[in-house]
């Protein structure tokens, strides 16, 4: 990319200069262009880079919600073609060239390699390539609801007999390999979910029907219903790619599966669990690009950041973040791992399992069966001489206290812990059995967290919340007369939730000298929230209130996930 065009970028007050000097140092790192590491670290949206890269280079910009393209035009150009280049036709023109919409403006290899496969003049239009790639799902109809209904009445139409009797269950892995309906089924249903942005597939069995739900944006939304004949096949398709015994039905089985869909390599963590009508299987999909988030863009406020960023820079102590299961514990961790992770650090981590693969990082998976828990990994870990440590959880006391081990002997540890708030981590720990001194002389700072839906960036609209609706946020009349309340109406681009995409509310909880003490004398979580609140900590729900008044969420998103 131009050097000139980034200078632009700063001349039209998208982005400024400091942020330009540190998206150039992070490009050159990670190998990536300038302007996509300004998108990564969020200093400007994809929409604002390309439009400016549209207006400088004298191009046509185009926003695909908004543009519907003519199926015979859509036909001009091999689905395969499209999806290879990442590119699409949007019009042909009267003298039989094709308008043809891209990402790149400078990929001339691509333009002449579309020359020749389609025999046309090619004219270029920018847009930006995540558009293009769902609008190619949308034009080319792999994913429309007429596919999978198609699919599934394959199968309503077909003679074989999938029902799961004691005759016939040992044949699933035959039934599976000479059918390829069902391997196609499966193949649909995990493309599907991934174009949905879906972070889990549940395939539910019950008595009369199978019921297959996408968690998506944290919710769960029910898809599809085959019939319930299918259980057997569709379940020893998925045991045979996670590479699990197919002939087990009575215990827990866990397997992984590595899979290319949408034009992604992605990782599928298997959990298979008995019920009393038959498997229930969830797939929990793991992509790396959830992990490339940096620690600005979690949803961290201004004041929080700054703490943030200097407890995570400290040379040793324990720094906790707590939350229920799917609350992007995870993902704040990565983040931190990711902005600490520097040659001249040695980076260990501990995990049940082993979720996301980090380059330059060791990372050494729990394994119970044969002794290899977290205790005895930390022991290890220590003769490795590390500078920063992860435990994946800290659940019982031998944990714990081989962490603060850990941290007393001068090395920075990351862990995660199960409590609903910041300060009840502080006596989490103590209730476990370790002593009051060693958690205050310790523990640096605890990070409490939620996820919360953002408002449709698409189809966002200002409104007026109802009056019991603020008296029940607690939000004044001074308060919301200032406020900018925004409204998803529903579109394409979200499902029609008024929803896409999540962004943290935290609590952090930094271990003042006053909060130290209460903690040494053990006192109780409510006494610590208090002081903690008088030192500057802002709570978790008034940290979401404070991104409804911004616009970024609703008060509903916030009652579901935060209201005490």
């Amino acid at each position: 990319m131009p050097t000139d065009f980034e200078d632009y970028l700063v001349e039209q007050g998208i982005v400024g200069p400091e942020q330009l000097a540190e998206a150039r140092t992070l490009a050159s790192t990670n190998s990536v262009k300038v302007y996509d590491a300004l998108i990564q670290q969020g200093y400007a949206s994809s929409e604002q880079v390309m439009q400016a890269m549209a207006d400088k280079e004298g191009y046509e910009f185009f926003d695909l919600q908004d543009v519907p393209i003519p199926p015979h035009v859509v036909e001009l150009v091999p689905e395969s073609v499209s999806r290879e280049n990442a590119v699409i036709p949007l019009d042909e023109g009267e003298d039989g060239s094709l308008k043809v919409l891209v990402s790149d403006p400078f990929d001339y290899e691509t333009f002449e390699k579309l020359q020749f496969i389609l025999n046309r003049k090619i004219n270029i239009a920018l847009a930006t390539r995540e558009s293009i790639l769902e609008a190619i799902n949308r034009n080319y109809g792999q994913m429309g609801d007429e596919s999978a209904d198609s699919m599934l009445q394959e199968f309503t139409d077909t003679a074989i007999d999938f029902t799961e009797t004691e005759e016939n269950q040992q044949d699933d892995d035959e039934v599976d390999e000479s059918s390829a309906p069902i391997v196609r089924l499966v193949q649909l249903m995990i493309t599907e979910a991934v174009q949905l942005r879906a972070s889990d597939i549940h395939i539910e069995p019950f008595e009369d029907r199978v019921r297959i739900r996408y968690r998506i944006d944290g919710v769960l939304i029910e898809r599809d219903s085959p019939p319930r004949r299918l259980l057997g096949a569709l379940l020893s398709r998925v045991k045979i790619l996670s590479r699990m015994d197919i002939a087990e039905r009575r215990r827990c089985q866990d397997g992984r599966i590595k899979i290319t869909a949408n034009g992604k390599e992605l990782d599928l963590r298997v959990s298979m669990l008995p019920t009393n009508h038959g498997q229930s299987c969830v797939m929990r999909l793991l992509d790396k690009d959830n992990i490339k988030v940096g620690v600005q863009q979690l949803g961290l406020s201004e004041e929080d950041f700054r703490k943030f960023r200097n407890l995570i820079r400290r040379p040793n102590g324990i720094l906790l973040v707590t939350g229920p299961t799917g609350s992007g514990k995870t993902t704040t961790l990565y983040a931190a791992m990711n902005e600490l992770n520097r040659p001249d650090r040695k980076i260990i981590t501990a995990e049940d399992p082993v979720e996301y693969y980090l380059p330059g990082v060791n990372q050494v998976e729990v394994r119970h069966s044969i002794g290899l828990d977290f205790s005895a990994i930390i022991r290890s870990m220590l003769r490795q001489a590390p500078n920063i440590i992860l435990v994946g959880e800290m659940r019982d006391y031998e944990t714990a206290s081989m962490g603060i081990q850990a941290s007393l002997t001068g090395h920075l540890v990351f862990s995660t812990l199960h409590t609903n708030d910041a300060p009840g981590a502080i006596t989490r720990m103590v209730d476990m059995g370790v002593p009051a001194y060693l958690v205050a002389g310790s523990v640096i700072g605890i990070l409490a967290q939620r996820l919360v839906r953002v408002v449709c960036s698409k189809c966002r609209q200002p409104y007026v919340p109802p009056e019991r609706d603020l008296a029940a946020a607690g939000i004044t009349p001074e308060q919301a007369s200032s406020a900018t309340f925004m409204k998803g109406k529903g579109c394409n681009h979200c499902g029609n939730s008024g929803y896409r995409g999540r962004l943290g509310i935290f609590e952090l909880l930094t271990m003042s000298n006053s909060v130290r003490e209460l903690a040494f004398q053990g006192a109780s979580t409510a006494q610590i929230r208090e002081e903690a609140v008088k030192r500057g900590m802002t709570v978790l729900y008034n940290d979401g209130i404070r991104k409804v008044l911004s616009g970024v969420t609703t008060i509903e998103e916030i009652f579901r996930v935060a209201k005490k």
